[in-house]
């Protein structure tokens, strides 16, 4: 089978991996834009159950991606200026470096014989006539797929809060939450190490604290150094590092969720943020990616007539996608209504940041919902089954 595939992100380098080795007499070629290692972004996070995943689909480049992460158990949550509640040995979690985790997968692209070739724009599938199937990884933004709107029913749904995505020089050695109090509500961030230089933070807001903060009109630098202020006491003198954009602004954004109604056309299909995308705040966006990647390789040489092949992967990653995107969507509505459940008790409070994918959450009082969790926790456990 002769492949293409659009956009040089994690789903089209581990589609490729998988592809060849499977059958190493696919023709396969990467097209990616950007030149190379040019990649915007900083860490990435995953969970174990993907590293396991991984190892069984590609032992070679999993090793690769486990040497070139970082790893947590410990979850801390500051609150204001005067409350920390950490919780050790909760979920294993990794982090490393985007940059890091799509030169590990070209490496192991170009070994098994992918051609991967840098700044090369495809606008159109037609200048890919010649091959049997193109699958479409660029992105949220994806060109591919907006030629055909129509046809994938492709909706967008924007979330209330602002977010910036930002790098530090402070390593977090835990998964760290800090929910700080201003003059105009509140503003948080979520902090976590990918390398041994650097970690990620994501700071959020309301509309009206952005606005009232003046970051809304504060240029790149000005923004970073309020933001530094704010969060100090985390960051211990360490600067935050943003990625300006071409007129020196912030690059503030508001989140948004996609879907497509259907995910393939003709010899065309969409995988990872072209085809789905869920709020960051589950850190989910690059294991779905890599999912639909491992998916598509299994559907298609489950079936060697493309159409049912491309069928049978919407319908088995759809009913994966669904789930995560409902989960996302009740944690970024708590996130948004984070006033609600600030000034409980800091142990419920923070028992309520980990339920926030809960769709109870949003419509029980926090403190009865607090009561009811715990109480069905200790009944789980009476019973000896999970949560």
């Amino acid at each position: 089978m002769k492949v293409a595939c659009v956009g040089g992100g994690p789903a089209s380098l581990y589609f490729s991996i998988l592809m060849k080795r499977v059958d190493p007499s696919h023709d396969i070629t990467v097209y990616e834009r950007n030149p190379a290692g040019s990649t915007y972004g900083w860490g990435v996070t995953y969970w174990e159950e993907l590293l396991n995943d991984l190892h069984g689909a590609d032992p070679e480049s999993a090793r690769a991606i486990a040497d070139g992460s970082v790893c947590w158990d410990d979850w801390v949550v500051h609150i204001r200026d005067r409350t920390t509640v950490t919780v050790e040995h909760g979920d294993e979690g990794f982090g490393i470096g985007r940059r890091q985790l799509l030169g590990i997968l070209a490496e192991r692209a170009d070994s098994l014989g992918v051609r991967i070739e840098f700044e090369r724009e495809i606008a159109d599938e037609d200048e890919l006539a010649d091959v049997d199937l193109v699958v479409a990884g660029d992105g949220v933004n994806s060109v591919l797929r907006e030629r055909h709107a129509d046809h994938f029913g492709t909706e967008v749904a924007v979330g209330k809060n602002t977010y910036i995505w930002v790098g530090t020089t402070k390593i977090f050695n835990a998964f760290t939450f800090a929910f700080v109090e201003t003059a105009h509500g509140w503003i948080w961030c979520y902090g976590y190490g990918f390398s041994k230089e650097h970690s990620t933070c994501v700071i959020e807001c309301s509309p009206a604290t952005w606005r009232g903060l003046g970051l809304h009109e504060a240029n790149e630098a000005d923004g970073l150094a309020l933001l530094e202020k704010i969060f100090a006491d985390i960051l211990d003198g360490h600067p935050l590092i943003g990625r300006a954009q071409a007129d020196g602004s912030a690059h503030w954004l508001n989140f948004r969720t996609l879907t497509n109604r259907t995910w393939y056309r003709d010899n065309l299909v969409l995988v990872g943020d072209a085809a789905h995308t869920t709020h960051y705040s589950i850190g989910a966006g690059t294991s779905l990616a890599l999912g639909d990647a491992a998916f598509l390789v299994t559907a298609l040489h489950g079936d060697t007539r493309l159409q049912p092949a491309l069928a049978r992967y919407e319908r088995g990653r759809k009913a994966v996608i669904r789930s995560a995107q409902r989960s996302a969507r009740y944690s970024a509505q708590w996130y948004e209504n984070v006033p609600r459940y600030i000034d409980l008790p800091p142990a419920q409070m923070f028992a309520l940041l980990g339920q926030r994918h809960s769709p109870l959450l949003p419509h029980i009082p926090p403190r009865l919902y607090y009561r009811i969790d715990q109480m069905a926790g200790r009944l789980a456990s009476l019973r000896g089954f999970n949560r």
